[in-house]
């Protein structure tokens, strides 16, 4: 927000106005096909329950919640499918901390059984290792 004092060019009296950049809003495409605006307290508040008890600094977690507002404002679409965002979060949590993205992914995939989790951890694993 921009803060101007001015002045009225007939009576000579100053007054303050306030400015702001008046933004299109983004909207998330639902799975089930419902649009709402993005918020990012929701996207930090799905990261950090993924982060919790994890040894992730808090400015770790704002500057990646930054880089993925940042690369979902170079879509030049203002309706992105929550399918994007998700995988563009676990992208992001998997260079972060690996028990968050799985803690992440467990939620955000819904895996239907243990069989379909162990899967992800084992590609997990093969590429910590390479």
């Amino acid at each position: 927000m921009i803060r101007r004092r001015r002045e009225c060019l007939e009576c000579h009296r100053r007054f303050t106005t306030y400015e702001r950049i008046e933004e299109m809003p983004y909207l998330v495409i639902k799975k089930d096909g419902r649009r709402e605006e993005f918020d990012r307290k929701k996207l930090l508040g799905g990261i950090l329950r993924a982060c919790e008890k994890r040894p992730v600094e808090i400015d770790k977690i704002e500057a990646v919640v930054d880089d993925i507002i940042g690369t979902l404002y170079e879509i030049i679409e203002r309706e992105i499918p929550s399918v994007d965002i998700g995988e563009i979060v676990m992208k992001k949590l998997k260079t972060l901390d690996s028990v968050a993205y799985v803690r992440f992914a467990s939620v955000y995939r819904e895996f239907k059984d243990v069989d379909e989790f162990m899967q992800e951890l084992q590609t997990l694993v093969r590429r910590k290792k390479k």
